[in-house]
């Protein structure tokens, strides 16, 4: 098996950290170096943490990617950034797996555009939790038998981007099979503002934070008689390393913009 060489972005973060030790642990994935906000020309194997993880760091992109031979660029940090990573790695030939939400239909554009002109594949994925991909297709296949239905999702009380990616992406997908309808009473009158959630395609989406949480989301589909609930629970950081290591591989074998994981999932 081909060995596949990796840059990552954000290492020191949660989501970085736990991204770091997949590679390390994966036979046929080699960490080629990172990409940090300080610590330039250090080792991350000298940082608290990183003991035994070799690869050198850089803080500057185009110093990274012209000084290293690399395939992928794992990039798990904060829109701004991720937009501005993953076209760089494009332009020096290497293929962005990004797992960080807000992007917008502009930012998805351009970087389908760089990806047809270069030849390279990319993945972006609001969500890497194989159960999440799984939660998100399920509740497409619901759409098609239930038009009425509330996302709730809940995160950490430091997540930037409200509703979250997986939950927009969640109501697009069942947009996809459902034909738009206003919820709730017609004459229906929010007392306080925002209390029915935001309103897509007349799906109501809530967004909850709290310190506590990590990543979760519920939709619930209404029926006469009766309720379906699908659900998916993230407990840990470590629950996003497997769609992410899926990532890794499909985006080697694709020369095209790939938006969620749920279009490699079979």
């Amino acid at each position: 098996m081909e060995t596949i060489k990796i840059i990552i972005a954000g290492p020191r973060g949660r989501m970085g950290l736990e991204a770091v030790k997949l590679v390390h642990n994966t036979e046929n994935f080699e960490l080629a170096a990172v990409l940090d906000r300080r610590n330039n020309g250090m080792n991350l194997s000298g940082l608290a943490g990183f003991e035994g993880m070799e690869a050198p760091i850089y803080t500057d992109l185009d110093e990274c990617f012209s000084s290293v031979k690399a395939d992928v660029l794992i990039d798990l940090t904060t829109p701004e950034f991720g937009m501005a990573h993953a076209e760089k790695a494009l332009e020096y030939g290497i293929r962005p797996v990004v797992g960080t939400t807000g992007f917008t239909n502009e930012d998805l554009l351009r970087l389908e555009s760089l990806t047809e002109e270069k030849g390279l594949g990319c993945i972006i994925a609001p969500n890497f939790a194989i159960g999440a991909i799984l939660m998100m297709k399920f509740a497409q296949m619901a759409g098609k038998y239930f038009k009425d239905i509330e996302i709730i999702e809940m995160h950490h009380d430091q997540k930037l981007d409200a509703p979250s990616g997986t939950a927009v992406k969640t109501a697009q997908l069942i947009s996809e099979v459902r034909e738009d309808k206003t919820q709730g009473h017609p004459s229906e009158k929010e007392t306080i503002p925002g209390a029915r959630g935001a309103d897509m395609n007349g799906m109501r989406i809530h967004s909850v934070r709290l310190p506590g949480l990590v990543a979760h989301q519920q939709v619930m589909f209404g029926m006469e008689g009766q309720l379906l609930t699908i659900r998916h629970d993230s407990f840990n950081r470590a629950s996003f390393m497997s769609g992410v290591r899926l990532a890794v591989e499909e985006v080697m074998k694709i020369d095209v913009l790939v938006y969620g994981l749920e279009n490699v999932i079979e």
